[in-house]
């Protein structure tokens, strides 16, 4: 792949070395001109026809399905089987308790210390409201395949931990789960457009993610879900929103749930964030994933031996040897501190509690010279004690 012509795809400031892609990615050269059409000449032109009807010819409606197809690409997952919209949040609550509700004689959600709190969160509040004596068991995350059992309903895990980068193996622990009679809930959002996934081969029952990351959609941006399709049908919408219906506009008072992954659909589909998406996935796909992955591995090892040998009061997050996404991950008691120095230095990175320091190493607009870059400026900022500065240690809102 010609990556230099890639980073010409994104908009980035001059100077600007920006390693926190797996948190929130660039904005897509052509994202501002499809918003723009979307507006002008869609919501204001067209109004309320816009729905019916868009300037490309394909009307609001159907992007929540046409768009999931887009992304299923990415997530090795077949046509029709993908909808986006809605928040993460609200998917993981779909999938989970979709997943439950196939599973009615066992009690046991198992996931793992490294999900993210959002999914664990979303577990123990559908657990307190269904009160029916269901259980979440976390557990450190190389004991999930031993944690397996037979009492087990649902595994639900992050194929990538959020802090440390570690790789769960997603087609083995959906088999054990599977062996087991569990079912198998994958959040993708450290996953999706940063390595090859195939939630087919591996036969994940549900997968979800989020669109803002590695994708580029812009903040906020829609999430999405996967549902296996053999098993779609079964499926009882928890939460069974109006576009979720077999027929929305015929405004029946009982719900009725739409056909495959379009009963997976909640609320009105957000046309301008889908349109920011829609734009990002243009240049997705022309990405070979395979390539992608290749060289976001040479990246991250490039940046992990440089940061061990010029760094030694920097810990890695995970030993060398261990399975890791798109990122690379520290331990420093200052952390927080040492973070804020590097991003006044202009090279953005970020911290995540209570020590990880986390950088993001993305092929599409980062190359060796960024990478180098970076970790001079890293050595600077510990060698020189920059981070020991008042504030530097003032903790903001969004870390």
């Amino acid at each position: 792949m010609d990556w230099d012509a890639m980073r010409s795809r994104f908009h980035l400031p001059e100077g600007l070395i920006y390693l926190d892609g797996n948190s929130l990615g660039p904005l897509p050269a052509g994202t501002s001109e499809r918003v723009r059409r979307v507006i002008e000449e869609e919501w204001g032109d067209l109004l309320i026809r816009g729905w019916n009807d868009g300037a490309d010819g394909a009307g609001w409606m159907d992007w929540s399905a046409r768009l999931g197809d887009r992304i299923g690409r990415l997530i090795g997952a077949p046509a029709g089987s993908v909808s986006v919209g809605d928040t993460l949040s609200i998917k993981v609550h779909q999938a989970l308790s979709a997943a439950l509700q196939m599973r009615p004689d066992r009690r046991v959600i198992l996931s793992d210390e490294g999900n993210f709190p959002s999914d664990l969160y979303m577990a123990e509040g559908l657990i307190a409201s269904l009160d029916r004596g269901h259980e979440l068991r976390v557990v450190p995350p190389d004991a999930v395949a031993d944690a397996i059992d037979d009492d087990v309903a649902v595994v639900m895990l992050t194929q990538v931990d959020y802090r440390t980068g570690r790789m769960h193996d997603m087609a083995d622990l959906t088999a054990r789960a599977h062996a087991a009679g569990a079912l198998a809930v994958w959040d993708l959002a450290h996953s999706a457009g940063a390595h090859e996934v195939d939630v087919t081969a591996a036969g994940a029952d549900f997968a979800v993610g989020c669109t803002y990351k590695y994708l580029n959609a812009g903040p906020g941006a829609p999430a999405f879900i996967h549902v296996r399709p053999d098993l779609i049908d079964a499926v009882r919408p928890a939460l069974s929103g109006w576009l979720g219906h077999a027929a929305p506009f015929a405004f029946e008072q009982d719900y009725r749930p739409g056909e495959g992954i379009a009963r997976m659909r909640v609320g009105t589909p957000p046309v301008l964030q889908l349109a920011a998406l829609e734009a990002a996935l243009d240049i997705w796909d022309e990405v070979d994933m395979a390539a992608l992955r290749a060289r976001s591995l040479e990246l991250s090892e490039r940046f992990a031996k440089a940061v061990a040998a010029r760094c030694p009061d920097l810990t890695p997050a995970l030993p060398s040897d261990v399975p890791r996404g798109s990122q690379v991950s520290f331990r420093h008691p200052k952390g927080y501190a040492i973070v804020q120095a590097l991003i006044a230095r202009g090279v953005i990175g970020d911290f995540r509690a209570p020590d990880i320091l986390r950088f993001g190493l993305t092929p599409l607009y980062l190359g060796e010279a960024e990478v180098d870059a970076a970790v001079e400026h890293l050595a600077a900022v510990l060698e020189r004690r920059e981070w020991d500065d008042p504030r530097f240690r003032a903790r903001r809102g969004v870390t």
